[in-house]
């Protein structure tokens, strides 16, 4: 089963943890299909039918993102918005999601211990990614942890950036339970 990434990035070129990950996921071109919002939809005119086709031929599908300003980037939440709807992802036929599994991968520009209670963003990032969960519940598909790394503005070094997009396809690979994929474990 191959899993499908949106990769929602205002800026790729110029981020070095997005743009790093995204190197990673095209070494598995049998097992990962990444779909970059923001090059697909310049205009922001998002193709609805297409996107819901897509979305209804994968079963484990992670966005890919930086947190921003605690949320989505706004053509992501645009896509979300105009994508999944009524009929089709949810009400009394709508049921194009159920059963799919979704994830978050997120850049996180703050340290992560500000993402607690007592840090300076006075919350988790499970509470912030809420609307997420909320939503992936109410159009019947099954919220996965989410995957980050934190300190991507300014503290994340080199290596530390590399060793995540290891740990990213692991996250990947984790719960993306068909055993016919091509990658079984990933060296961490």
């Amino acid at each position: 089963m191959k899993t499908l990434v949106i990769l929602a990035h205002p800026d790729l070129e110029n981020s070095r943890v997005n743009q790093r990950w995204k190197e990673e996921l095209l070494q598995y071109p049998n097992d990962i299909t990444i779909h970059e919002i923001y090059k697909e939809y310049p205009d922001w005119n998002i193709d609805v039918p297409r996107e819901q086709n897509l979305m209804e031929a994968y079963n484990h599908v992670i966005f890919q993102f930086p947190l921003y300003w605690y949320s989505y980037p706004p053509l992501l939440k645009k896509w979300f918005d105009d994508v999944f709807t009524y009929g089709w992802a949810y009400g009394s036929k709508g049921d194009k999601l159920k059963g799919k599994k979704l994830g978050l991968a997120m850049s996180i520009g703050d340290k992560k211990e500000n993402y607690l209670p007592e840090g300076s963003v006075s919350f988790t990032v499970d509470q912030v990614t809420t609307p997420f969960k909320a939503s992936t519940v109410h159009v019947g598909a099954v919220a996965l942890p989410y995957f980050a790394v934190f300190g991507a503005s300014f503290q994340a070094s080199d290596d530390e950036i590399n060793q995540s997009a290891i740990k990213y396809i692991n996250y990947i690979f984790k719960y993306n339970s068909d055993p016919s994929s091509s990658v079984l474990a990933v060296p961490s």
